[in-house]
């Protein structure tokens, strides 16, 4: 199930390049449990990479190496010096995380309805952030959370009935400024109510606690990564001794105005045959080598001899 993480299209959003959430959980008695950290930079540049190529109508980028193990998780969008909000979509449900960065890239870039599609022109001011959600607990009441610790998400019924739910992730609140009733208030009307928010409507909203692992990335540090894995990818091609690296073809944008992101490379060993590649017109070869051939009436004799045949 999607779901937006944050309130209002002004919120501004943390530029550290890496926070994770506390990754762990205080038990009761105090004991501390620690959790390994999942999220790393490369998230945010295989959003990146996802977003390219959807931009410029690119093949998908190659499967990332990090872990593919299941989270929920959130990818944010945002965009200039002050990281206002572009786009901010993910998912409750568990999902593997190649697949799940791959969705949530692109739907929360083109798909949040509070926004317009990310273009083209912006992605040079772009940030992404990835938020991988973990340590679920159901909270005793509406105010059983901690304010820059737990991301809450509740369960409540609007005026005329009907089940509404809504969440924010650990660092909106903070952000914000707000106390806990402020962010349940905050939580109910972008959920949906519209009435008068009342103490018995807040003892009435179910509250479930999370913690979560985030990473922000720009889009400098993406080409940063990119021309670092691009010279890694070079050295590759250059060690390779009679082998040709050929480049799965897309005639329809191999000249645009950013860099390319490397595309998963097809290598095919090949023996003395001529070199080529694939541009826009699809599969090129160099030239021959010319070798003058002499022709037939260089000599007067042969020239009479010509002259003779004809007649």
């Amino acid at each position: 199930m999607a779901a937006g993480c944050c309130g209002t299209k002004k919120q501004k959003l943390n530029n550290s390049s890496s926070i994770p959430c506390n990754g762990s959980t205080v038990l009761q008695n105090g004991t501390q449990i620690r959790y390994s950290t999942i999220v790393q930079p490369e998230m945010g540049f295989f959003c990146f990479d996802v977003l390219y190529c959807q931009l410029h109508q690119l093949d998908p980028p190659k499967t990332p190496n990090f872990s593919n193990d299941a989270f929920p998780l959130f990818v944010t969008w945002s965009i200039g010096k002050d990281m206002r909000l572009r786009g901010c979509i993910g998912t409750f449900n568990a999902m593997h995380l190649h697949a799940g960065l791959r969705e949530y890239a692109t739907t929360s870039a083109f798909k949040d309805s509070r926004f317009n599609p990310i273009t083209r022109e912006e992605l040079p001011r772009l940030h992404v952030s990835v938020s991988i959600l973990r340590n679920f607990e159901d909270g005793v009441d509406y105010l059983d959370w901690e304010v820059g610790v737990h991301g809450i998400r509740i369960e409540f019924h609007n005026e005329k009935g009907n089940k509404r739910t809504a969440t924010y992730l650990p660092d909106v609140a903070p952000e914000q400024g707000w106390d806990q009733i402020q962010t349940i208030d905050s939580l109910l009307h972008k959920g949906g109510y519209k009435g008068l928010v009342t103490p018995d409507i807040r003892r009435s909203v179910k509250l479930t606690r999370y913690q979560s692992e985030k990473v922000t990335v720009s889009y400098q540090d993406y080409m940063t990564h990119w021309h670092c894995r691009s010279a890694q990818y070079n050295q590759f091609v250059a060690s390779q001794q009679h082998t040709l690296v050929m480049v799965q073809p897309n005639h329809q944008s191999f000249i645009h105005p950013l860099p390319m992101p490397p595309v998963s490379p097809v290598v095919v060993p090949v023996q003395d045959y001529p070199p080529f590649w694939w541009d826009r017109a699809g599969p090129s070869f160099p030239p021959p080598h010319s070798h003058p051939r002499t022709h037939r009436f260089t000599t007067q004799e042969n020239m009479d001899r010509g002259v003779r045949k004809r007649k």
